[in-house]
């Protein structure tokens, strides 16, 4: 079987898009695996499929799937670049559009080459959850972004141990059974942070991760009360920008996400 497909980025973090709107294909966790492996097949964090909308409102219907082949509920990078594409395939770039995802419907707004999403309400706020780790005793801040996030805050982000306490975190039987995606923050002025994230379904430090950055920006303003907008810089480069409405003491509405979403390039691969 042949498929094709764009590869695109988002802040650094990869994927492999298809068009799979007539549900043409069918794929297995190990096939969506093999085309996310680095050594043999695309190379991706995960793959993003396009299907036909399923719920009123909504343009298009979002799967994604994480390099493990694992289906999760959202990726913000991921719905950047999903946006991108479905204009791409529409012929009508810069339109905003509408997807439905497991977390929720989101809508994207483009600004020039700069893709706003907006995000679903975060939810399950918890801050200072002690855990036993590789090293003693530390604390977590957990949120819900769509997917869950634990935030560690660290003064020396460059040297923080992510493969190792991002792993035991990801794994820990607080978190059980589905694990959590874990992110190291960093302040790096009043309403600017730099952040690490080890990624649930990659196992893996990733360059960037959408949702972990609206995380980190909300556990950041809980610890500080900056307050909106964050600005959010990645492994990969970049930097992004979250705004939110505070509602309450550790409510938050209106969350946006913008950065980048770029095309590399488009093949065909047998699967």
């Amino acid at each position: 079987m042949k498929i094709s497909f764009w590869k695109m980025n988002g802040a650094g973090n990869d994927f492999v898009v298809i068009d799979n709107r007539d549900h043409s294909f069918d794929l297995s966790r190990a096939q969506i695996a093999r085309l996310c492996d680095r050594h043999r097949g695309i190379g991706a964090d995960g793959l993003l499929a396009v299907e036909e909308a399923t719920a009123a409102g909504a343009d298009y219907r979002f799967r994604y799937y994480n390099a493990d082949g694992g289906e999760a509920e959202m990726c913000g990078n991921g719905a950047r670049c999903f946006a991108a594409f479905t204009n791409h395939l529409a012929g009508n770039p810069g339109t905003p559009v509408t997807f439905e995802t497991i977390a929720g419907r989101l809508r994207a707004i483009f600004h020039d080459d700069q893709v706003e999403i907006a995000m679903s309400d975060p939810f399950d706020l918890a801050l200072s959850i002690h855990l036993e780790l590789p090293g003693g005793r530390s604390a977590v801040h957990t949120v819900n972004t769509g997917v869950p996030h634990a935030v560690m805050i660290t003064d020396d982000l460059d040297h923080a141990d992510v493969l190792s306490v991002g792993a035991a975190i990801r794994h820990h039987e607080r978190f059980a059974p589905a694990g959590t995606n874990v992110n190291f923050s960093a302040s790096t002025g009043e309403n600017a942070i730099r952040i690490r994230t080890y990624e649930r379904g990659v196992e893996d430090e990733t360059l960037a991760c959408g949702t972990g950055m609206v995380a980190c920006a909300i556990i950041h303003d809980q610890l500080t009360g900056c307050g909106s907008p964050i600005s959010v810089s990645v492994l990969g480069g970049d930097t992004l920008t979250i705004g939110f409405e505070r509602d309450g003491q550790d409510g938050y509405h209106a969350v946006t996400l913008t950065g980048p979403a770029e095309f590399v390039f488009q093949g065909e691969i047998e699967i």
